[in-house]
């Protein structure tokens, strides 16, 4: 059975997404050659708001990945680009349906630290998804 994450960040700047696209490159480099992983998007929501969507052979494979090269050193940047964090896991069915992984998000996505919480986050209440851009496919090498 494959393991599915999906993330949701909104960036708190302008002025923060060159380096946010920089590291976004970095962990798509390491994504691409993780062992056990099965393919993924980004997706560009608009308003600051991007998401992940990952499916791996297992959690430890995608445990491996979050806890390693571009993306460990990525992920303490997050609690001051972002004003909202938040993630979601679950076994099966990979899910490519956007509206249904925003559905999976608010029902039992969880929050991230962030240093300057948005009202939304505090409430971990999401804003409704207006996808701004096609999904990005990543595909493993």
């Amino acid at each position: 059975m494959v393991h599915n994450s999906v993330t949701r960040l909104r960036l708190r700047s302008i002025f923060t997404i060159p380096a946010f696209l920089r590291d976004v490159n970095e962990i798509n480099a390491q994504l691409v050659r993780a062992p056990g992983f099965l393919g993924g998007a980004l997706l560009l929501e608009g308003r600051l708001v991007f998401w992940t969507r990952s499916i791996w052979s297992d959690i430890d494979a995608m445990k491996a990945f979050r806890d390693s090269d571009a993306h460990l050193a990525a992920m303490p940047k997050l609690l001051n680009w972002c004003d909202e964090a938040s993630v979601v896991h679950w076994q099966g069915e990979p899910q490519t349906d956007w509206e249904a992984i925003y559905a999976r998000m608010a029902e039992q996505g969880r929050v991230s630290r962030v240093r300057r919480p948005s009202e939304a986050h505090a409430a971990r209440r999401f804003a409704p998804m207006k996808r701004w851009a096609p999904e990005r496919r990543i595909a493993p090498q």
